[in-house]
């Protein structure tokens, strides 16, 4: 016993799966009804239908990407705007401090780059007790302090001027301090007034509108009762008049002709109509044996023209199969003619190759294996 592999039987399903689909293929392509028609318009309508919610899937997520770019483009130009605002404060403050408190003439190198140094220089010489005589000048020796007292003095008085200056700075910051904390004061008890003042009028705003509210409600709830009592007895009323109605009326009395409409003969008021009667039940039985009679007429012409078709279809196919077999046995005669005609040339020739490829004759198994495929 020989045995099946799993591959055998792979080839053998993909086999029959190709025949199939042929078999298919040659149903939809040698009936010629269907390629007649041809097309399938719910198909289109689905293709057509699932394109366009794409279309629109699409545009909205477009459309949503569109408002977050413009949202995140409106707040960078807000925070480029804020970042430029406080750059420019930064620079002014920078500019305004360093022109308050960091001049050139205070920094401790300025005599290096002073120019107006040689202006405020001093002469090489003005005298003999000049201090900026040097040994090598021989101006001035070891031990030789000429000016000492009043150098001294002088330095006494410009102690003395450096504290008196101290003093009164301090006493201005001291006055300059107390001027603004009485300033501060002032405005934190100018402020405290007036938002006093604005509490007291609030208060007094607001318990004006719960009096004009508390007011407004008694009068809507004295309003709502008394509507309420009149709704109710203009309700007892009318209940009492349906009552009467209904008892006098043709409902209960079941008057087929309370049930009659103004529009028209053949319709009725359904919240009054009782049933139809036997005559127009019969009628409509009747109605509707005529229309399963017609149904059925309908449906055996429909299957007599499928029939038709089908036989139409049939009779098609077979003369075409005769056309082409007929074209088949004229084309092998054509060609026997030829491969007789060409065998003989060949034997006259001598020719040995021609006799082996023209040896054999094509059977009819052969020519019936043309136009048997859908491809």
């Amino acid at each position: 016993m020989e045995a099946v592999l799993p591959k055998d039987l792979a080839q053998d399903a993909g086999l029959a799966k190709r025949r199939h689909a042929e078999l298919c293929r040659q149903n939809r392509v040698f009936n010629a009804r269907n390629r007649i028609i041809g097309g399938n318009p719910a198909a289109w309508s689905a293709q057509v239908h699932d394109q366009r919610i794409k279309e629109a899937t699409e545009k909205a997520r477009h459309e949503t990407f569109a408002a977050e770019m413009k949202q995140n483009d409106k707040i960078m130009c807000i925070l480029e705007d804020r970042e430029r605002r406080d750059r420019k404060n930064l620079c002014r403050a920078i500019n305004n401090f360093q022109q308050s408190f960091q001049k050139p003439e205070t920094r401790r190198e300025f005599d290096l780059s002073d120019p107006l140094a040689l202006k405020k220089d001093l002469p090489a010489r003005q005298a003999d007790n000049d201090t900026r005589n040097t040994v090598s000048g021989m101006q001035k020796f070891m031990g030789e302090d000429l000016n000492f007292h009043d150098r001294k003095k002088f330095q006494e008085e410009q102690n003395r001027e450096w504290c008196l200056q101290q003093q009164r700075e301090w006493r201005n910051a001291c006055a300059g301090r107390r001027c603004a904390e009485d300033l501060y004061t002032k405005t934190r008890l100018q402020f405290d007034e007036t938002a006093r003042h604005l509490q007291n009028l609030e208060s007094a705003t607001r318990k004006g509108v719960c009096a004009a509210v508390k007011e407004f409600n008694k009068s809507q709830t004295l309003e709502s009762a008394e509507r309420k009592k009149l709704e109710k007895k203009q309700e007892q009323e009318d209940n009492l008049a349906e009552i009467s109605n209904l008892l006098r009326g043709d409902l209960l009395s079941e008057n087929p002709q309370q049930a009659a409409s103004s529009f028209g003969p053949h319709r009725v008021v359904p919240d009054r109509w009782k049933g139809m009667t036997r005559e127009q039940l019969e009628q409509i039985r009747l109605v509707q044996k005529q229309q399963v009679q017609e149904k059925l007429r309908l449906q055996e012409e429909e299957r007599q023209r499928d029939m038709d078709w089908a036989r139409r279809s049939i009779q098609g196919a077979r003369a075409t199969l005769l056309f082409e077999r007929q074209q088949q046995r004229q084309q092998r005669d054509l060609r026997r003619a030829q491969d007789n005609c060409n065998f003989s040339l060949a034997r006259e020739q001598g020719k040995k190759c021609m006799e082996e490829v023209y040896a054999s004759q094509p059977t009819e198994d052969y020519f019936t294996q043309f136009n048997t495929r859908s491809r």
